[in-house]
């Protein structure tokens, strides 16, 4: 058995494999994660740096968010290389409601601060659903992983998706749920700016 961190190595060097097709996909996915972790970070910061103290409970959403950014950036190399062929079957459509409920939920808890009795119950159950699909690609994870068709980095970076997700979200619903301390003097102060 070779060490984890060779693994992480050989795993990470498949990225030399990407045709263009791979690389735009895998610059558009991560890059759409690091765009939420910078959006979300950024806001925090700017209204931080203007004085807003915000809970802790916020902090976690761009905390979550990078955790959940990097497990992609790694565990995205697996899906366009050498398990590319296994995800083009069912758990590719998996993927796809997964992304699409996450997503979701992200956009309904932003807009659910101007409308929060009309949105939060739509973006709660995309926030469900996307951790009930998430559960549904572990199933075919760890078949994989058991028949020896997966590896430990992958594996591993999926523990890291699914820490970074539930941090994130966990902390988006609890800073929701307390009314959203310090987004209003933020948005105040960009008002200024």
């Amino acid at each position: 058995m070779t060490s984890f961190a060779a693994e992480v190595v050989v795993y990470v060097g498949r990225a030399r494999q990407f045709d263009r097709t791979d690389w735009r996909m895998y610059v558009a996915w991560v890059g759409l994660m690091l765009g939420l972790l910078f959006s979300t970070g950024g806001f925090l910061l700017f209204g931080h740096s203007r004085g807003v103290v915000f809970p802790g409970e916020a902090w976690m959403v761009p905390l979550g968010a990078a955790i959940f950014a990097f497990s992609i950036a790694v565990d995205t190399i697996g899906h366009r290389t050498i398990y590319k062929e296994a995800i083009s079957k069912g758990e590719g459509l998996v993927h796809g409601i997964t992304i699409f409920c996450g997503i979701g939920s992200c956009v309904l808890l932003c807009a659910a601060y101007s409308h929060p009795a009309l949105l939060w119950v739509p973006a709660m159950v995309l926030t469900v659903l996307s951790f009930v699909y998430s559960l549904v690609d572990e199933v075919f994870h760890w078949r994989r992983y058991v028949q020896q068709h997966a590896d430990r980095v992958e594996m591993w970076s999926h523990v890291g998706i699914f820490v970074g997700h539930l941090i994130m979200m966990l902390g988006w619903w609890a800073w929701f749920f307390a009314g959203y301390p310090g987004v209003e003097a933020t948005l105040a102060a960009w008002a200024v700016v």
